[in-house]
């Protein structure tokens, strides 16, 4: 027996399709002027680019001073990153700096801010689609003389994922339009680093893993990956900071304190008119660290 077709049925198969389709989607919600959400499927904000500056006092004017991206806990409220405040208030979410950022003749502290600026110049783009998700914005690197010393531009892509909660990659392109760049600090004051909010200060319950026993931070150099778990509430989290083997060689990690702070430190020189990429991938889930084997294939395959 042959059926016959039902348009009026197809087009509601479709229909529910498209809903369904739409219910996965990543969306950008953009609060003008303060900062720019990344909305999961659930409609809850999974990545948060901070990006206001007020000058209108003087603690205001240092606590946006850096631009910077905060992850979001599943409740879409609490935020498993540190802002503004707190222990070392300079360093924030997600963020990049160097202290010893040499142009002009001069030393220009872009780490700790306190007399110069990473100011937000505008958004590129806010892409999605159902997979992901991406902030792409320009960043004016402020001098101790009020002008700009480098130019930024900066990704962070949020990337759908059944087994984390948030895969976040980072991209920074650093450009010397205004002469000669010198990228220089230590460890402890530069690079891309991962802060976990101020309870991980309190509790004191940063742990970390690295890809192969014996490693010394403080010794060994270009490490592919390190994962660091901590406590927030009554809850255990695990961030993987993966580096890009495309990445500038020689990079010093910071992976040690019991407060959080972590990533690599790389000197790097910039010449007039060129241009240095970093990119850095950060896997975040629920519960203490997985085994060295999981976290290596994860980052395998990244790293292809």
């Amino acid at each position: 027996m042959h059926r016959l077709f039902n348009p009026c049925i197809m087009i509601l198969i479709a229909l529910v399709s498209s809903q369904a389709h739409a219910a996965d989607a990543f969306q950008v919600k953009n609060e003008a002027d303060n900062h720019a959400d990344v909305i999961n499927s659930d409609g809850k904000p999974i990545l948060r680019y901070m990006y206001s500056r007020d000058t209108s006092t003087a603690d205001t004017t240092f606590d946006t001073a850096k631009v910077f991206a905060h992850v979001m806990a599943d409740d879409g409220t609490t935020t498993l990153t540190k802002g503004a405040g707190g222990k070392f208030p300079h360093h924030r979410g997600i963020f990049i700096g160097w202290n010893k950022l040499k142009q002009g003749g001069k030393s220009h502290d872009l780490w700790h801010v306190r007399n110069t600026v990473q100011k937000h110049r505008d958004f590129v783009s806010t892409d999605t689609t159902d997979g992901s998700a991406e902030i792409t914005a320009l960043i004016d690197w402020i001098g101790v003389d009020g002008e700009p010393v480098l130019d930024e531009k900066r990704t962070y892509k949020v990337i759908a994922q059944n087994d984390a909660h948030a895969l976040i990659d980072f991209t920074s392109v650093l450009t010397a339009s205004h002469g000669d760049v010198e990228l220089n600090g230590d460890p402890e004051h530069a690079g891309v680093q991962f802060r976990p909010s101020q309870q991980v200060a309190e509790n004191q319950s940063a742990a970390y893993t690295f890809h192969k026993d014996g490693i010394d931070p403080k010794k060994d150099r270009d490490l592919p990956w390190v994962a660091e778990s901590f406590q927030i509430g009554n809850d255990w989290w695990t961030v993987q900071h993966m580096s890009h083997p495309s990445n500038p060689e020689g990079a010093r990690w910071s992976a040690y304190r019991d407060y959080g702070r972590f990533g690599p430190f790389t000197v790097v020189k910039i010449a007039d008119g060129e241009s240095v990429t970093f990119r850095y991938r950060f896997r975040i889930t629920k519960g203490e660290a997985r085994n060295r084997g999981q976290l290596q294939a994860i980052f395998d395959q990244y790293s292809k």
